[in-house]
C-alpha cells in the first residue's frame, strides 16, 4: 500500500534512516513476505478489477476479495482469530475499529462476516491503480474538509444491505495508543439509523511494524467484535457521547 500524503519528504527520510529492527522473523522470511505481499496485492487487485469489468457482479467481486484476504493472511503466516461474532445480528451496521497497521484492513475484510464497504480518505482514490481497485470494491471516499458532502454520499447508500467500516482515529497509530476519534462515523450511524459495532484490533502493530517497509511479520492477530451500540432515537448533538462510548469499549478490550 502507498504511504499517506503526509508521509512524504523528511518523514519518509526519517523512516529510512531509523527503520526499526523487527524481532521474531528472519531476514529471509521478511523479504519473502514483503515480496509476497506486494505481488498478491497487485494480483488480487487486477483480478478484482477484471471480474468487475467483465461480469459487473459486485457481490462476486467482493466475495473474491474476502477469500483472497484470508489467503493473504495464511500465505504470510498471520493467524487471525475473531471473538465476539455472536454480537453480529442480521442487517447492516457501522463498524468502527482502531487502526494499528495496514493489515487491519485485510483482517477485517477477510475474517469479519458480511458484505462491507470500507471508507477511506478521498486522496487515496486519486492514485490511478489503487483508486481503481478501491472503486471496484465499492469503497467510499471521505472528504475530511467537507463532512456534509461525505454524509450526503453515505446517505445514498442507505438502501443497501451492506455494512460500513470506519477507522475513526483517521490515521494509523504508530505508538499503539488509541488516538481521539473523529465524529464522521458516528454522525453517519445516527443519520442512517444503524447500530455502531466497535472492533478492537489487537496485534496489528506487531504484524506490520511502522517504518518496516511494508514488512509482514508472521504471528497472531485478534479481532474482538464488541456489543452493538444502538443509535435509534439519537440526534446529531449526541454524536460526541456515541463516539466516547465506542472508544471506551475499544480501549477496555485493548487492555
Amino acid at each position: 500500500m502507498s504511504p499517506t500524503p503526509k508521509e512524504t519528504g523528511a518523514e519518509l527520510a526519517a523512516q529510512t534512516v531509523a527503520a526499526p529492527a523487527i524481532p521474531g522473523a528472519s531476514r529471509g522470511r521478511l523479504f519473502l513476505n514483503r515480496l509476497l505481499f506486494r505481488v498478491m496485492l497487485f494480483t488480487m487487485g487486477s483480478v478484482a478489477v477484471f471480474l468487475h469489468l467483465a461480469i459487473r457482479n459486485e457481490r462476486l467481486t467482493w466475495r473474491f476479495a474476502k477469500a483472497q484476504a484470508r489467503n493473504l493472511a495464511r500465505v504470510l503466516g498471520v493467524r487471525v482469530r475473531v471473538r465476539g461474532l455472536e454480537h453480529l445480528k442480521n442487517g447492516p451496521v457501522v463498524f468502527v475499529a482502531n487502526h494499528q497497521s495496514h493489515f487491519d484492513i485485510a483482517a477485517i475484510l477477510g475474517f469479519v462476516p458480511g458484505y462491507t464497504r470500507f471508507t477511506a480518505k478521498k486522496e487515496l482514490f486519486r492514485e490511478p491503480v489503487l483508486g481503481l481497485v478501491m472503486r471496484t470494491l465499492g469503497m467510499v471516499p471521505i472528504d475530511r474538509e467537507d463532512t456534509g458532502k461525505s454524509i450526503q454520499r453515505l446517505r445514498r447508500l442507505r438502501s443497501g444491505d451492506h455494512s460500513l467500516v470506519f477507522f475513526p482515529e483517521g490515521t494509523r497509530s504508530r505508538t499503539g495508543n488509541l488516538k481521539p476519534f473523529k465524529k464522521g462515523a458516528f454522525v453517519t450511524a445516527i443519520e442512517l439509523g444503524l447500530p455502531v459495532v466497535p472492533i478492537a484490533c489487537r496485534g496489528g502493530r506487531d504484524i506490520m511494524p511502522a517504518g518496516g517497509y511494508l514488512s509482514i511479520v508472521p504471528g497472531d492477530m485478534e479481532l474482538v467484535v464488541l456489543e452493538p451500540i444502538a443509535t435509534s432515537g439519537l440526534g446529531y448533538d449526541q454524536r460526541d457521547r456515541l463516539a466516547d462510548q465506542a472508544r471506551a469499549a475499544i480501549a477496555a478490550a485493548l487492555e
